[in-house]
Parts: C-alpha cells; sequence; structure tokens
C-alpha cells in the first residue's frame, strides 16, 4: 500500500483513499476515518457506561470476563475479548497475549526481554507483557505495517 501524507498550509483539510476493493485494512481505515468503533459499552456498579476507547489503556480477559481499564477506572465490557478485538481498530490497539489487548497510543517506553518479548510501559507506568507470539507483528505495527491482514 502506498501512502502520501502533504502537509498544507491553507484550505481544508482533505483525505482521499483509492482502492481497487474493500479488504478488511481498507475497511479498517474507512472505519477509523469515519471515527466508528471509538466506545465501548460496560457495566461498573450495576449501571451501564460508555468509555471513549481513546481513554482505554488496555483490555483484560480475567476468568471469562472482560474488563476495560482506564486512568482512573475499571469498566466490565459485555463482549469477548476476541469480539472486541474485532470491534476495535488494530492500527490503535494490539492483542499482546492470549488474555489482553492493549492501547498502542499509551505506550510509552519498550524494553526488549528474553525469549522474544517485549515490556511496554504505558503512561500511567503500568507494565505490560507482550508475549513472544505477538512480539514479531507488534514490532511490525510500529514500524508502520498492518500486522494483521
Amino acid at each position: 500500500m502506498k501512502i502520501d501524507i502533504k502537509k498544507i498550509d491553507s484550505g481544508e483539510d482533505e483525505v482521499i483513499l483509492r482502492y481497487k476493493e474493500v479488504t478488511p485494512k481498507i475497511k479498517r481505515i474507512l472505519d477509523a476515518l469515519n471515527g466508528e468503533n471509538n466506545r465501548l459499552v460496560g457495566r461498573k456498579d450495576d449501571k451501564q457506561v460508555v468509555v471513549d476507547t481513546g481513554e482505554i489503556l488496555y483490555i483484560e480477559s480475567v476468568d471469562d470476563k472482560t474488563f476495560a481499564y482506564t486512568e482512573g477506572d475499571v469498566v466490565r465490557v459485555d463482549n469477548t475479548l476476541q469480539g472486541i478485538t474485532e470491534e476495535l481498530d488494530d492500527i490503535k490497539f494490539f492483542r499482546c497475549s492470549k488474555s489482553m489487548i492493549i492501547n498502542v497510543d499509551k505506550v510509552r517506553v519498550l524494553k526488549s526481554l528474553s525469549s522474544n518479548r517485549i515490556d511496554a510501559t504505558l503512561e500511567n507506568g503500568e507494565h505490560i507483557l507482550i508475549s513472544r507470539t505477538y512480539a514479531s507483528d507488534f514490532r511490525k505495527l510500529l514500524k508502520g505495517g498492518a500486522p494483521r491482514e
């Protein structure tokens, strides 16, 4: 895929997307441009709450329950981790282990570990382990590639 980015000094911002067919990758780009999939609905204290995906640090599955973690909150999400993975923008969110998805925009420091794993420090100081199964795709994502075509 060819990407052409040009800064303009005046006028209206414009995005032109040329494609032969709507592939999953093109669909994800269109969804991101249209602002789709930018909220998750969950439960907290027996109340339904809406979480802006931009505020999510990571999403974790524990004992068959799924939780979205923000800077100061934990919300139970009524969906499986796989279902959430399919809903979210995979340029911004990345499956880093069998039980966790991280928000790539919230990663501040990366440290390579033994066995091809990565320690990712989030903006709140929390450490998340990217397992060796997903580490290679994470490195591709950081270099501008799309790991899950």
